[in-house]
């Protein structure tokens, strides 16, 4: 085995990576730089955006269902779009129904904003700084760059494996450079800031928008944060988030923005407050909605609820609840073909948890719901922890499954309590599902005598109701309202 390259072989592995890296170079429109991207030309980028496209959309909740606001968010890019380097260029904007924060752009001109980020912008400006940073992105080709970036460290890391024998090596490597270029880079997120200011400019929007976005997007981070029990500095920096900080991205943003002067820049704050009013806030019918300590999905029509002091998070593949004290709730559904054709307690022993060694298994039936549960204990990093899990068949097609998970020492204590969450899982009349309706945001005109704490009492929230509604509307901590002021409320 050898220790160490040969002179010979090393030069001629820098030769070939040099001609590999040339051949494959090309000139990203938005920035008139070199890069290399891996031999992906742009037709290739056309096609790969189009065959991810379908499946970007399913994995964020689908198109939001309102045809005037996907026209007038389709409208906001198509204008950056001609103001971008490459005008002609097709691009496709899709308004995703999410409640999530975010935004994204796919090669090829994919680009998707979730109504979560539309809600929190405050005016129609702030908007466009978000569709023309991903459109740099997509005209800086960042996506082939990441890509022939990939390529490349594949490269070195599998001829090193070669030249060492090390499959150890390789595959450590490997790992390293995928989360390297997990995300954006730090200099790639910078440069889309770069253009998408330059775009709105040149659209006659106001570049200090996009400042103003990221400050919102700070102080949503840390409402969150605060909301789900962790450090107020949510945005920290760390290795599988190479995004710059928010921090940064505000200082660099404002500071790109005071070097462009744009004459009678456009906010449209009103226009855009008239397009958002009655949008969904917050999770929609077809994704289950969060109600206090209960959850319910209408479409699907079933309801649930978790004990006190647990606190109720759904995702698109499954609702979580978890107490401060460690111990937690997950709820998700078995595979339709699993619940078809396997009886529920069988399919709870021999399929979901065939691997782990149950004890008190029985049949139960919940609320006219056959149901099987059983119990079982596995160790942890923080030690020895007591699961329950529960079965539960809804119709032919559909089971659903609990995994209760608590500390050893809590497991006594809070029997009783998830037992009531066991028996509270039942179907829901069709008037009942029918009567289920998400949160909306509502714009509200400020009146003489109403206050900040007066009209974030009205918010349908259990918490935070004042630091929601500051977040919600770009208010600023001892801000007053004024009267005429239009904000954003929240109400179904």
């Amino acid at each position: 085995m050898m220790s160490r390259m040969s002179p010979s072989f090393s030069k001629l592995l820098a030769t070939g990576l040099l001609l590999i890296t040339l051949a494959a170079c090309s000139t990203a429109p938005g920035t008139g730089r070199s890069i290399f991207t891996g031999g992906m030309s742009s037709e290739d980028e056309l096609n790969l955006g189009a065959q991810e496209h379908p499946k970007m959309v399913g994995a964020f909740g689908g198109r939001y269902d309102d045809p005037a606001l996907q026209a007038y968010i389709d409208s906001i890019g198509q204008l950056l779009v001609k103001t971008s380097e490459t005008p002609n260029a097709t691009f496709t904007f899709t308004l995703l129904d999410s409640p999530i924060v975010n935004a994204f752009a796919l090669p090829g001109g994919y680009v998707y904003v979730t109504r979560g980020l539309v809600g929190l912008a405050e005016n129609e400006a702030q908007l466009a700084g978000v569709l023309a940073h991903e459109i740099g992105h997509v005209t800086a080709r960042h996506s082939a760059e990441r890509y022939g970036s990939t390529v490349l460290a594949s490269v070195g890391v599998a001829a090193v494996g070669i030249l060492t024998g090390s499959g150890a090596a390789a595959n450590a490597g490997g790992t390293a450079a995928q989360l390297a270029l997990s995300s954006y880079s730090r200099g790639q997120e910078s440069e889309a800031d770069e253009l998408g200011i330059r775009y709105m400019s040149r659209a006659v929007y106001d570049p200090d928008a996009m400042a103003g976005f990221l400050e919102n997007l700070q102080a949503n981070d840390r409402l969150e944060a605060a909301l789900s029990g962790k450090p107020e500095a949510a945005d920290n920096f760390n290795l599988l988030q190479t995004h710059p900080r928010t921090a940064d991205r505000i200082r660099e943003a404002a500071a790109r923005a005071g070097g462009i002067k744009v004459q009678d820049p456009i906010q449209a704050r009103d226009i855009y407050y008239a397009k958002i009013d009655g949008m969904v806030y917050g999770d929609s019918r077809a994704q289950g909605l969060v109600r206090g300590q209960r959850f319910i999905h209408p479409e699907l029509r079933f309801a649930f609820e978790v004990p006190a002091g647990f606190r109720l998070t759904n995702t698109p593949s499954s609702v979580i609840a978890r107490h401060p004290d460690g111990a937690a709730i997950a709820f998700d559904n078995a595979s339709k073909k699993e619940a078809q054709n396997t009886e529920v307690g069988n399919y709870l022993s021999r399929v979901w948890a065939a691997k782990l060694n149950l004890k008190d298994f029985e049949r139960i039936t919940i609320n006219g719901l056959a149901a099987a549960t059983a119990t079982s204990r596995i160790n942890t990093r923080q030690g020895p922890r007591d699961l329950r899990l529960l079965a539960v068949r809804l119709d032919s097609d559909s089971i659903y499954r609990f995994l209760f998970f608590t500390p050893t020492a809590q497991t006594a204590a809070l029997a009783n309590d998830l037992r009531e969450t066991t028996y509270s899982f039942r179907r829901l009349s069709e008037a009942e599902a029918a009567a289920i309706q998400p949160y909306r945001i509502r714009i509200h005109e400020v009146s003489k005598g109403e206050t900040l704490s007066g009209l974030a009492a009205t918010l349908p929230f259990p918490d935070h109701r004042e630091d929601r509604l500051r977040v919600l509307n770009g208010l600023a901590a001892g801000e007053p309202l004024l009267v005429g002021q239009k904000i954003k409320l929240i109400a179904e």
